[in-house]
C-alpha cells in the first residue's frame, strides 16, 4: 500500500490525474447542457452537481500540484465526490434494475462515478481538513437537497419519477452517511495517526 501512495503523490501521478479530471469535469457540464437551458439562471449553479465535485477536485490537485493545500476545497471535493460518486451509481443501478438495460453512455457514467468516490477515499490521507471545513462542506452537501427536490434541480432520470420520495429519502441519508465518512476518514483517522 506504501508503493501505491507514493506513486500516487507523484507529481506527474497528479498531473495526468488532472488531466483526466478537467476532461471529465469539462464533460459532465456538456451533459447538463440541456438541463442548464431550462432552468432559471438563479438555479443553474446548484444544478451540475457531479461536475462541480470532480471541479473541486481538480482544484485540490492543481494546488497539490504547485505543493500547496486548501483544507475547505478538499473537504467540498470528498463529500462532493463521495456523495454524488455514490448517488450516480445507484440511480443508474436503479434504472438498470427497472428497465432491465442501460446504453453504453450509462455504463460510462457508473464507471466515472465509481472512480469520483474511490479518488476521493483514496486520497484522502493526503487531505488536510479541519472540523469547520467540514462543518461547511456539510451544509453545502445538504443545502443541495433543497434545491434538488424542493426546487427539482437534481438530474432527470425520467423513467425514476414515480420513485421520486424515496430518491429523496435515500438522498438524505446518503449525505449523513458521507459526513460520517468524512469525519472518521479526514477528522478522526487523520488526528489519530498524527
Amino acid at each position: 500500500m506504501n508503493i501505491l501512495y507514493s506513486l500516487m503523490r507523484l507529481r506527474s501521478s497528479l498531473i495526468a490525474l488532472f488531466i483526466v479530471n478537467v476532461l471529465g469535469t469539462i464533460y459532465g457540464y456538456y451533459w447538463y447542457k440541456s438541463q442548464l437551458i431550462e432552468t432559471p439562471s438563479w438555479l443553474r449553479i446548484v444544478v451540475p452537481d457531479s461536475p462541480t465535485a470532480s471541479l473541486f477536485f481538480c482544484f485540490v490537485l492543481l494546488l497539490w500540484i504547485f505543493r500547496k493545500q486548501n483544507g475547505l476545497i478538499e473537504a467540498l471535493a470528498y463529500v462532493s465526490l463521495v456523495k454524488y460518486g455514490i448517488w450516480a451509481v445507484a440511480m443508474n443501478g436503479a434504472v438498470l434494475y427497472i428497465d432491465g438495460g442501460l446504453d453504453k453512455i450509462a455504463y460510462m457514467l457508473i464507471f466515472s462515478h465509481g472512480c469520483m468516490a474511490l479518488q476521493a477515499i483514496l486520497y484522502a490521507p493526503m487531505f488536510k481538513v479541519k472540523r469547520w471545513h467540514l462543518a461547511l462542506a456539510s451544509i453545502w452537501i445538504l443545502q443541495d437537497l433543497i434545491f434538488d427536490y424542493v426546487f427539482g434541480t437534481m438530474p432527470t432520470y425520467h423513467m425514476l419519477g414515480f420513485y421520486i420520495d424515496w430518491i429523496a429519502l435515500f438522498t438524505f441519508w446518503l449525505s449523513i452517511f458521507v459526513i460520517l465518512i468524512a469525519y472518521f476518514q479526514l477528522i478522526f483517522k487523520n488526528r489519530a495517526s498524527i
